[in-house]
This record gives C-alpha cells, structure tokens and sequence, in this order.
C-alpha cells in the first residue's frame, strides 16, 4: 500500500469516527424536553427528536409520536404533570427513530397505529443506522380516528413526502394539524430510502391544507399556523423547479451540490446533502 493511499484510508477512518462521536456525543446530551400548552386539552412536548403532541380525554390520553426510546420517562414525566391518567394510543406520523423510537415501551400498555407504509418501514429497516424499533399492531392505508372519552382524533395518509408513510394527525375539536416531518424546520429531507418524494411533496401538502385547521404542530420547529404551512408548500415547490433545471441543464451531481450548498444551505454535513441528493437527481430525471 502507498502512502498516499494509506494516508486516505486514514483520513477516511478518523472523518467517519469523527461522524460516529458528534452524533453519539448528540445522543448523549439529550437536551430537557419541555411542555407547551396549546389548547386546553392539547399539549406538545419538544426536545431530543420530533415534537410529540398528547391529548387529554376522561378515559386516557392519545399521543402523537414517541421520539426515542430513551425519551420514554421523560415524555411520561411530561404527561403526569398534566394528568394521571394513562396512555392508550400512539399515533406515529412516520418510521424515524426520533419519532416512533420510544413504540416499544409505549407498546406494553397502549395500541401504536401507523399508515402501513410506515410499519412497513420499520419492519424493513429503511432508516439507516437506526436501532430496531417496534413497529405498529394497527394500520390504515388512507385514513383511521380514533374515539376516546367522547373525543375523536383523525389520522390520514394523503401520499408521498418526507417518505412514503407520513400521517397527518388532526384534531378536528380544536382545528390542530400535526404535520409530522411533511413540515419541519425550514429546509425539507427527502427521504429516498424511506420512499420519500420531491415530486409529490407539494401534491399531499395540498390534500392537507383542504382540511379546516388554524394551528399547526410541525414535525421539528415551532408551533405555527395554516399561512406559514402554504409557505411551506410554496418553497418546497421553489425548490423543486430550481433542482429540476439544474437536472434539465445535465448539471453534474458535484455542480448540483454546490448549487444546493450556494442557494439553499445544503453543506455536505446536513441530511439533505447526504440522504436527498442523489435521490432528488434521479427523480427529477424521470417525468
């Protein structure tokens, strides 16, 4: 072996070790999570993973999302500063370990209901590196509610996103939508292993602002409202017919990257340079 190709390997080793440590040292910090009320019987619980939402009822709490495993107590820490009662549902908006993680524990006492897709996920292991994770007993294809303590939340499936199981969750009482990661933060992942999709990202945005909500509970961010979701949808669209004239241009995956670097803040350490690009290329590729 030369040295320069040594010297590489090397490189190489101490860059993916160095990867490993910051996401572990991530993990190991685990920052508070902390309580927001926004509705007198709805609450949302933010911290270490994806915006989890519970809602009260006189026989039981729904949950929305677990985060992960080792959120567990701490979620639950969260639940009983409210009430006493327990939960008996976990609907999980997708199959990503920061926010289906804590299913296993969860699963002992309460029913975990997913899109099929999303259970199919899990079961496959779609999510790189990501620990085995307990997938849902029930599923739905397009849509389920559920009834508890005279109250009803709904879920639906209106299509292909962040991946290809994203549920929405919507509590039609007080006109609440929980996106999931169809909306999070300000730059979409597109999960192509998930079965994720830039092309039909906005077509299941649109499905979803039909429904009668004003506040929206994003995937990861703050808690928002409907015009700041069709903002959402706009630019998601703005990134998708810039990515595909670069792709028309027969721009090479180097000069796509530094345009979506340049442009939209995809360095080569975030999840979109890494999980979306080659995905997105190929995808736009096709009509």
């Amino acid at each position: 072996m030369t040295r320069t190709i040594a010297a590489r390997l090397s490189a190489g080793a101490v860059f993916l070790a160095g990867c490993w440590l910051a996401y572990t040292q991530t993990q190991g910090q685990r920052p508070p999570l902390t309580l927001n009320k926004i509705k007198d019987d709805l609450y949302e619980i933010v911290g270490n993973g994806g915006n989890v939402a519970f809602y009260l009822t006189t026989e039981g709490v729904i949950l929305v999302d677990d985060k992960y495993d080792e959120d567990h107590d701490a979620i639950m820490e969260q639940i009983k500063s409210v009430t006493n009662l327990p939960v008996k549902y976990v609907l999980t908006t997708h199959h990503h370990s920061d926010h289906s993680g804590g299913n296993a524990k969860f699963a002992t006492s309460a029913e975990i209901i997913s899109t099929v897709n999303a259970r199919a996920n899990i079961v496959g292991h779609k999510q790189p590196n990501a620990p085995d994770m307990y997938p849902a007993r029930v599923t739905f294809t397009d849509q389920c509610s559920v009834f508890l303590g005279g109250k009803q939340v709904r879920a639906y499936y209106f299509g292909r996103g962040h991946t290809n199981g994203d549920a929405v969750i919507y509590f039609p009482a007080d006109r609440v939508l929980h996106t999931g990661d169809l909306m999070a933060g300000k730059m979409p992942l597109i999960d192509y292993t998930g079965g994720g999709s830039i092309k039909d990202w906005t077509r299941t945005l649109d499905n979803a602002l039909k429904m009668d909500f004003d506040t929206v509970i994003p995937g990861h961010g703050d808690v928002t409202d409907k015009a700041a979701l069709q903002t959402y949808r706009a630019n998601l669209e703005k990134l998708r017919n810039r990515a595909a004239e670069l792709v028309r241009k027969g721009t090479s995956e180097a000069d796509f990257r530094k345009a979506m670097e340049t442009e939209y803040g995809w360095t080569t350490d975030t999840m979109q340079a890494q999980w979306s690009i080659p995905g997105l290329m190929a995808e736009l590729k096709t009509n």
